[in-house]
């Protein structure tokens, strides 16, 4: 029977949005399907890999009562991609099959089971609700999320930490060298406090996801699970159970060396020495002085790099390293004109704020060179 009848557009919009969270492989074969339902003129795209799950509706023509399949995801998304734009499509369900129709073009595609895709149960418990444009969401995202650890077996430092505290959101991020911290008021609701640590996955597909809009996404937050609401799509994702670190206790407060710099004259600095940098240590040297800041580097090779940038600063001299690749992080990530960097000695680590702004920190330890 005809399970849908629409344009080509139309079903691959929800489908490229769930279809970030399947794996190419996988022990569980239904896990590489999308499972779409169909309940009149509702048709939905599930995907999971059991800790995520993401759902996209389309609007299409449908008649009869309520169907469900699972086929291959990326066997179905590839198909409409190549079909030609604005091309009408027709699914129709078979025994086991799956026909899509388009012009002169068919394709026949296996299905498994619809009750053997499985689902994420829905979460036990009160949960603590919010919104927020999908702009303001992603800006977040974007300040601290590259500071996440990637295969740390402290496995709690492999996702984000989300912060509801009142009427502020605070979102921190840390791989144990480097710490992200960024907040932002959000008007008129006060829902208490909950601390949640969303997977990396789960981070990494919402950015994708969330569009530059002023379009609200809902949030909600429970003992075990968070989900987000926006333009048709719910993400829902298990989350990591773990204690995270104090990352207030990291902050430094009292650090002597205060200066000014523009963002992107610092950027361009160390991009250029970052050429010269060991391929391991990537490692650079700031000797700052009255007036200059001197960036440098040599390599195994014996080659070397080095830059001066004239600055506005006349405290004690200094010589420090770092790690070349977690500036470029925070520089690359914000969008102001000038940052503010607050240092102590070779020993402490440095901190990276915006003048004349509090929602912001950046914490990078010292490396020696």
């Amino acid at each position: 029977m005809n399970l849908v009848k629409t344009s080509r557009e139309t079903l691959l919009r929800p489908l490229q949005a769930v279809a970030g969270i399947i794996e190419r492989r996988h022990t569980l074969p239904i896990l590489s399907n999308v499972l779409i339902q169909r309940d009149g003129s509702r048709l939905a795209f599930v995907a999971t890999d059991i800790e995520i799950e993401i759902s996209a509706d389309a609007a299409a023509e449908a008649q009869g009562e309520g169907k469900s399949l699972t086929v291959g995801a990326r066997k179905l998304l590839d198909i409409l991609r190549a079909l030609p734009e604005g091309a009408e499509v027709t699914l129709v369900q078979g025994e086991k099959r799956l026909q899509l129709k388009s012009g002169k073009s068919r394709f026949q595609l296996q299905t498994l089971p619809p009750e053997d895709f499985p689902r994420l149960a829905a979460p036990d418990g009160a949960a603590v609700s919010l919104s927020l444009p999908q702009k303001a969401l992603k800006g977040l995202l974007a300040l601290v999320q590259y500071a996440m650890a990637q295969q740390d077996i402290r496995y709690y430092l492999n996702g984000l930490l989300m912060v509801i505290d009142g009427a502020e959101l605070r979102m921190v991020a840390t791989d144990g060298h480097r710490l992200a911290v960024a907040t932002r008021e959000v008007a008129a609701q006060d829902v208490g406090r909950q601390e949640v640590i969303l997977p990396r996955k789960t981070i990494i597909e919402l950015t994708k996801l969330l569009g530059d809009t002023d379009d609200a996404v809902a949030i909600e937050l429970s003992a075990s699970q968070a989900r987000f609401r926006f333009d048709g799509v719910l993400l829902a994702s298990k989350l990591v159970d773990g204690k995270f670190p104090d990352y207030q206790r990291v902050i430094p407060t009292a650090h002597p060396k205060h200066l000014r710099i523009n963002r992107q004259l610092l950027a361009q600095a160390l991009s250029r020495a970052a050429i010269l940098t060991s391929d391991k240590f990537r490692g650079v040297r700031w000797v700052l002085g009255e007036g200059s800041l001197r960036i440098s580097c040599t390599n195994t090779e014996q080659e070397e790099a080095q830059d001066e940038l004239d600055i506005d600063y006349k405290g004690e001299a200094l010589d420090v390293g770092f790690n070349v690749q977690y500036l470029l992080d925070v520089l690359n990530n914000l969008e102001a004109d000038e940052i503010e960097v607050a240092l102590g000695d070779a020993n402490s680590s440095a901190l990276v704020t915006v003048p004349s702004r509090t929602d912001f920190k950046y914490v990078v330890m010292p490396m020696r060179i």
